[in-house]
């Protein structure tokens, strides 16, 4: 064999699959989080009580209420009933509701525009407050206006949120008279219960950004970019706030699940028909079928905006995309 017939050996490359494995587990693991969502609903339900007792009259004799057991199939052995629902779960099959006599998942699809609504009117204002707020609050460290947002965000963070719909209600409702106190339908009605629930968003989202804003400011990339002479607007904006922006969107995504789900009590005291007021209704009726799919569409909710925000990093943090 001549050297000329030895050709070295060609590397051949690895596809990037670093970011796809991410993907792929985080995937995973959204399934895990749901199925014990699931399992734990499924169990929790069934220890609030019997729904026979709920739907059927006081005086109700015991064959009726083996009947209707029967066809709510609640007289199987408990593992049974929870194979079936696995079995369910698998064809997106969860029933129908023992109140509405409707699948669940139309009941569900059917409230689910109203809690969007919410919740999405609550973020953007949430935003549009404690942005500004945090940066203020972050460039003015130690002076009075620095003062004036921390003591505005340790009441957004210690006022109950009921608390606070009640005395808007009281206060432009009762006394004022220029903004509906219950409804649905118009933007009118949207802004009482999205001020409401945005009060405690606006704070720990502008203390957050304050924070790490003024971490990122004391830094030595910041005392270069002064140095070359750049206006303190474009160094807190262009440089200070994209490197402070990773922690604030991972809470900001943490806030808006948690505003689908702090949507109930705000719900509740505005007469709002989203899914939190339909979930309190199916509690108080042992709506087992309804009460399961709801608290999987708020873990859904929390799951994908969990892997929202992962995937986001890559895209904010040059370091987190070349570890992928």
């Amino acid at each position: 064999m001549t050297a000329a017939s030895v050709r070295p050996a060609v590397a051949v490359p690895k596809p990037r699959s670093g970011l796809l494995r991410h993907v792929l587990v985080r995937l995973a693991t959204a399934v895990g989080v749901l199925f014990a969502a699931a399992t734990l609903a499924f169990v929790l339900v069934r220890l609030s009580g019997d729904p026979v007792k709920q739907l059927l009259p006081p005086d109700a004799t015991a064959a009726q209420e083996a009947t209707l057991r029967s066809q709510l199939g609640l007289d199987q052995p408990l593992i049974a009933q929870y194979g079936d629902f696995l079995w369910g779960l698998l064809r997106l099959d969860l029933g129908d509701s023992l109140v509405y006599h409707e699948p669940v998942g139309q009941v569900i699809a059917d409230r689910v525009p109203a809690t969007l609504e919410l919740a999405a009117g609550a973020l953007v204002l949430s935003l549009v407050i404690a942005i500004p707020a945090g940066i203020y609050a972050a460039t003015r460290r130690g002076r009075a206006g620095d003062t004036g947002v921390m003591t505005a965000v340790l009441l957004g963070q210690s006022t109950p949120p009921f608390w606070v719909g009640i005395l808007l209600i009281l206060l432009f409702s009762v006394r004022l008279k220029v903004l509906p106190a219950s409804g649905y339908g118009t933007f009118a009605h949207l802004v009482l219960p999205a001020v409401t629930l945005s009060v405690y968003s606006i704070a720990v989202i502008a203390r957050l950004l304050r924070s790490s804003l003024i971490d990122v400011l004391g830094s030595d990339h910041i005392r270069t970019a002064r140095a070359k002479g750049l206006g303190p607007a474009k160094v807190v904006l262009a440089h200070g706030l994209r490197n402070a922006s990773l922690p604030t969107v991972t809470v900001i995504g943490l806030e808006f699940g948690g505003l689908l789900g702090g949507a109930i009590l705000t719900e509740q005291v505005f007469s709002w028909p989203g899914i939190g007021r339909l979930t309190v209704e199916a509690i108080s009726h042992r709506d087992f079928p309804l009460v399961q799919a709801a608290v999987l569409f708020f873990a859904a909710a929390f799951v994908i905006v969990n892997l929202l925000v992962d995937l986001s990093y890559s895209l904010l943090d040059p370091r987190v995309r070349a570890q992928t």
